[in-house]
């Protein structure tokens, strides 16, 4: 299908794809994928438009609960990413949530739609206390491309350009995107699937500005500790997620409205 006759894209993920970061829960959240339905609407008005994607879900759950209703939309462009949510855990098997994904794109593929998913930045540069999980994010990331080319599933590799660990592309809690990041995530897989007027400016680095010295990195890391990772640890400990109760924002195909005016 060329990728001017997208009719029906459908997103599938978590808070990433849900648009945690860009926007809040009372005006509304935008995110990547908003942002992609709005590249494809201004190539084709008449794409139609669903967001299955929920914050704090695994990967098995994002198999288990958003890839029987997003089948049944009968999309012909999809979006999987899932998995950094099990990557963050003690107890991450590798093997057993890249399975999830392979069983998505195999599913997807094989309704017929064209599969898009991305792979991951190194953690450790955004956060530095988790400079552990790189070494597991390189390998998780490896078996994501590997599942995908058995499935003729387009990776988008954001995660290894540069431009993806810059701090301004995060929020403050550093584990997700803010506005320029998650336009840029759209901006590249509109580039991954050959949208009109698309080009690989995604990737080119934001402006330079000064290193910040030694003491202030020390502090940020301190504070940034005490605000999001311990809060994080303590929901983990009491079984908790930051989706508990939630539903996908946009279950239904629906009309992409423009932009509104900043």
């Amino acid at each position: 299908m060329a990728s001017g006759e997208y009719l029906r894209y459908v997103a599938l993920g978590d808070s990433m794809t849900e648009g945690v970061g860009d926007g809040d829960d009372t005006t509304g959240l935008r995110g990547w994928a908003d942002r992609l339905a709005e590249h494809l609407a201004a190539v084709n008005p008449e794409v139609r438009y669903a967001n299955l994607a929920v914050r704090g879900r695994l990967a098995g759950q994002v198999r288990a609960e958003q890839l029987a209703p997003a089948l049944a939309l009968r999309p012909d462009l999809v979006t999987v990413v899932a998995g950094l949510n099990d990557l963050l855990r003690p107890r991450f098997d590798p093997a057993e949530v890249a399975g999830h994904l392979e069983a998505m794109f195999a599913a997807l593929t094989g309704a017929g739609a064209h599969v898009v998913t991305l792979t991951f930045p190194d953690v450790g540069r955004i956060a530095p206390l988790a400079r552990p999980l790189g070494p597991r994010l390189a390998d998780f990331n490896a078996r994501v491309r590997a599942a995908a080319a058995r499935h003729g599933v387009t990776v988008t590799d954001t995660g290894r350009e540069a431009v993806s660990t810059d701090p301004r592309m995060w929020t403050a809690d550093r584990l997700h995107a803010g506005p320029v990041g998650h336009e840029r995530i759209a901006a590249a897989v509109a580039r991954s699937v050959r949208l009109p007027g698309s080009d690989d400016s995604w990737a080119h680095p934001l402006p330079p500005r000064p290193a910040p010295s030694a003491w202030r990195v020390a502090e940020a890391e301190l504070r940034w500790a005490a605000a999001f990772l311990g809060p994080w640890v303590g929901r983990r400990i009491r079984g908790r997620s930051s989706g508990d109760g939630r539903t996908a924002k946009r279950p239904a195909l629906l009309p992409v409205a423009p932009p509104s005016p900043v």
